[in-house]
């Protein structure tokens, strides 16, 4: 029987996380869906999954990344992985001001704490593979800071901070860690603003249009595949050239 490699895609049940997970499933791999709260959603992506790709497996696994001990258990339902896909997370749009303590440590908590415990306890499991790989959607954000989401940038700047850091001190493990930084995604969380403010933020990207999870899921896939492992510590820009 073949050897199933996994990966955990963190956040498969948002509009990126989902995308990521179909490619990396059509690409061979068996996935562990974490949630958070959408049960019905990631559910609907097992049966998908499990009916397009009968000989590999797709296991669900519910966190709350926003509490403290949650990586812990998440954890525990981990029994072998070869990739890590950070791609979860949730945004604070206010000025800082008026950005309370509570959503402050939430977003370290989600962002950062979390994942960085998850990745400290599957370490051993990583290490097994002669190659190994964590990858962290980050954000444009995290690179070139943005008005009004001030938190939001600061911790996924922290992820970026932390992908160059654990890249050099996992690198005689053999695991590969890198980010992806997108620039606007059209996600269904984007889909909230209007068209003028759509329109606005358009008039700023260099290629005039905004990219797709398809888009960023295909960089996924290709990182995951083995033809970019001479690569570590990377923050890979896709954002149309909106930041360059």
């Amino acid at each position: 029987m073949m050897t199933q490699r996994f990966a955990l895609v963190l956040g498969a049940s948002g509009g990126i996380g989902e995308v990521i997970s179909n490619q990396l499933a059509e690409a061979g791999w068996s996935l562990y869906l974490h949630y958070h709260s959408n049960s019905q959603q990631v559910t609907n992506l097992q049966k998908e999954l499990a009916a397009k790709y009968p000989q590999q497996e797709f296991r669900i696994a519910q966190a709350d990344f926003r509490m403290e001990h949650a990586a812990d258990e998440l954890a525990l339902n981990v029994q072998s992985v070869e990739a890590i896909v950070v791609a979860n997370g949730q945004a604070v749009v206010k000025l800082l001001s008026e950005t309370t303590a509570i959503e402050m440590a939430e977003l370290w908590q989600v962002h950062m704490q979390n994942p960085a415990r998850l990745i400290a306890l599957l370490s051993a499991k990583l290490r097994k593979c002669p190659v190994s790989y964590i990858l962290f959607i980050g954000s444009i954000w995290g690179s070139a800071g943005a008005a009004g989401e001030v938190m939001y940038s600061a911790v996924k700047g922290a992820q970026h901070a932390f992908v160059k850091a654990y890249a050099k001190e996992a690198a005689y493990s053999g695991i590969r860690v890198n980010a992806i930084a997108p620039g606007w995604i059209d996600t269904r969380m984007n889909q909230e603003f209007s068209s003028e403010e759509r329109q606005m933020v358009m008039d700023q990207i260099p290629l005039l249009s905004v990219g797709t999870p398809q888009e960023i899921a295909n960089m996924v896939e290709f990182m995951l595949s083995g033809k970019a492992d001479y690569m570590t510590g990377e923050i890979i820009q896709i954002n149309g050239g909106w930041y360059i």
